[in-house]
């Protein structure tokens, strides 16, 4: 019984979590949302209304700004009412994924429209842009459109609801007789008097999947890591006669080779570093030839060969450690973990919080972060490459020193892998 017992029951715990991670972070994005940046640039200088003499500045920016604090869930939406150049700064940098900016003529436009719906001549709506952050991913701007749409269209009705009233105002001054009803035609035009227009801020050439390009290069580095690992764990071990070789029905099996623990994960993790380079530029040749747009070909290539060494140098650091188990547990770390809290369709603040803590240290969303800068962000430290590139040094050097402190102990209390059925844990 326990021959098939036991993996049955170890394949339907790893299947649990591997369906509650990947399911749980896409069931329900607009629920799941928290903390998601969005900034607000008020530019409304004002306007002068009223008669000679009772003249007063009013900021209709102002009004549409409280609106909008009033409009968007506090518990959802981190909206940040920041400077033109501030705002402008933190979209270069995947601060915030978009931006609702209210011109400088915002009360003279409405202004002019409040007068000019009663009075024959040609007017134009006030205009509010809601620029998108298409380089932060598809989903992200599919998220600030719904975002900003609803909350503009309740403002949109709420001024139209005050200019109407004081249009209404205006056309009966105190002690006089009342003015007409409004027609309907003008009542039609003062009720949703914004136009609300939707633009990309700096939009992404073709050849980038609509912002997903950046997350497959990093899932192809990511693996080029983890299978890497796995590959040359095996072969080295079977070139040095710790494990059989397969060929359908027939098998080689040398004879093991007088070898310590901590050599033979050198020899693994030499090979690695040759690897990791040779398949970076393989990623980087395959890309152009697909027509990708690469800006910084160079920084990509060793970004490339930095994340696969980290990536893979700790995969054999943990099989060095626990053997064959830690197949299981680089799949856990790498894949089953990584990928959902990687943000690289969701985004973290649109997922359950518990991924933004594992985003805090998971290979996979450092990595994207770094190729996401260098493929989006001209390569720019603030936009995640300075986290990539640290995050990465620091999960190589958490890689060697675990391999290193383990084969060495094994070495020093005798446990060599002579075949002898002695405790092994290549």
């Amino acid at each position: 019984m326990r021959l098939w017992l036991l993996p049955v029951a170890i394949l339907a715990v790893f299947m649990a979590l591997l369906g509650t991670m990947y399911l749980d972070y896409v069931v329900d994005p607009e629920e799941n949302m928290h903390d998601f940046p969005i900034a607000l640039v008020n530019q409304d200088v004002g306007d002068t209304i009223g008669a000679a003499g009772q003249e007063r500045l009013v900021k209709f920016g102002d009004e549409v700004t409280e609106g909008l604090k009033k409009a968007v869930p506090a518990d959802k939406i981190d909206l940040q009412v920041l400077p033109v150049n501030e705002a402008s700064l933190r979209m270069q940098d995947n601060k915030v994924y978009g931006t609702i900016l209210i011109p400088s003529d915002f009360s003279k436009r409405l202004g002019i429209l409040g007068v000019g719906s009663v009075v024959p001549g040609d007017i134009q709506r006030p205009i509010i842009t809601l620029q998108t952050n298409p380089r932060s991913g598809a989903f992200v701007t599919e998220i600030v459109t719904q975002i900003g749409t609803q909350a503009l269209d309740q403002v949109n009705k709420q001024v139209g609801a005050q200019l109407t009233e004081q249009v209404q105002a205006q056309l009966t001054p105190p002690g006089r007789p009342p003015a007409p009803e409004l027609s309907g035609a003008t009542r039609v035009a003062l009720a949703e008097p914004l136009q609300i227009v939707t633009q990309p801020f700096h939009p992404l050439p073709s050849g980038t999947g609509q912002g997903l390009t950046a997350f497959f290069y990093a899932l192809l580095l990511l693996l080029a890591g983890l299978v890497g690992s796995m590959t040359i764990h095996t072969m080295i071990d079977a070139q040095l006669g710790f494990v059989p070789t397969e060929y359908g029905p027939w098998f080689v099996h040398f004879p093991p080779t007088p070898i310590s623990r901590f050599h033979t994960l050198l020899i693994k993790w030499g090979v690695m570093v040759v690897t990791a380079n040779v398949v970076a530029g393989v990623f980087l040749l395959v890309a152009k030839a697909l027509g990708m747009p690469i800006d910084h070909p160079l920084g990509l290539f060793l970004y490339s060969a930095l994340a696969i060494i980290a990536v893979g140098v700790t995969g054999l650091s943990v099989l060095a450690a626990v053997g064959s188990a830690g197949l299981l547990i680089n799949l856990i770390l790498f894949i089953i973990l990584g990928l959902p809290s990687s943000g690289g369709t969701v985004p973290i603040e649109a997922t359950p919080k518990y991924f933004g803590w594992l985003a805090s240290f998971e290979p996979m969303h450092q990595v994207f972060l770094g190729v996401r800068a260098i493929l989006y962000f001209d390569a720019s430290g603030p936009a995640g490459l300075s986290r990539g590139v640290w995050m990465a040094a620091l999960g190589l050097a958490v890689g060697l020193v675990l391999g290193l402190a383990i084969t060495r102990f094994y070495d020093y209390k005798g446990l060599r892998r002579t075949g002898t059925g002695r405790p092994a844990a290549a």
